[in-house]
């Protein structure tokens, strides 16, 4: 929690410089769908108690929100302190949840925290505990299967281990919208690499022109460990609704 604390203050401080009033209230946890009941509560009795508590606005995203994925957007609104103490609350009651993934060994062990103002750089990702099929995210930002040729969802492919990754390598290819490719790549390379970076896959994007067949996507094919390939979806996912807001 204290480097939670550090990070966010520090991305909190860079935000206010910035002069955006309405990024710098907005913090949003990824959380497992299966574990949203917990802190919603009977009745939503739990959500009520930590909104009390804290202070902080809170607020959970529809079950159908993104199509295809087992996480929803925890949003959280208010001061530092009211949203510090919010995530706290969240923490504390996800740890307790018997239905909270197992932490993999992935370099962020923590719920994901998207700050408005760095859209898809996380202070850290629960990488869930279910096998993610490829999926192909739209121009409206929401996902969907993407069918091999023989129309089922691709499987995640094993490969040999190699390269700068650690242990098992896969691969696993999914689609998105040309109009989002850019706030995938971001100027000059940037987001793609830090995706790379703070996953540990590797990402590769089909040239310009490439599509599949019959739609307007391109592929997206990364490469790594099975935590790291979920991770990279995750933070390929925000890109692509941050990107679907504006």
């Amino acid at each position: 929690m204290k480097a939670m604390e550090l990070i966010l203050e520090k991305l909190l401080s860079e935000v206010e410089d910035s002069n955006d009033v309405e990024s710098r209230s907005k913090v949003r946890l990824v959380v497992p769908n299966s574990s949203c009941g917990a802190i919603i509560g009977k009745g939503g009795s739990s959500i009520k108690s930590f909104i009390e508590d804290s202070r902080a606005g809170i607020k959970i995203s529809p079950q159908d929100n993104i199509a295809g994925l087992n996480d929803r957007l925890v949003t959280l609104t208010g001061s530092f302190e009211e949203q510090m103490r919010a995530i706290f609350l969240i923490l504390s009651k996800l740890i307790e949840d018997a239905h909270y993934p197992p932490t993999f060994n992935s370099p962020f062990p923590y719920s994901g925290v998207n700050v408005p103002g760095f859209p898809g750089f996380p202070v850290g990702y629960m990488v869930p505990s279910v096998a993610y099929s490829p999926i192909s995210y739209g121009s409206n930002g929401s996902g969907g299967k993407y069918p091999s040729n023989k129309g089922v969802a691709s499987p995640v492919v094993p490969q040999s281990p190699g390269g700068p990754l650690e242990g098992q390598s896969n691969s696993v290819t999914i689609a998105i919208a040309d109009e989002h490719i850019g706030a995938v790549v971001g100027r000059g390379g940037r987001n793609i690499m830090e995706i790379s970076q703070v996953s540990g896959a590797r990402i590769k994007i089909s040239d310009r022109g490439d599509f599949i067949l019959g739609t307007s996507d391109r592929k997206v094919t990364i490469t790594g460990s099975p935590e790291a390939i979920r991770a990279a979806e995750a933070l390929i996912m925000q890109k692509v609704s941050s990107n679907s807001e504006r």
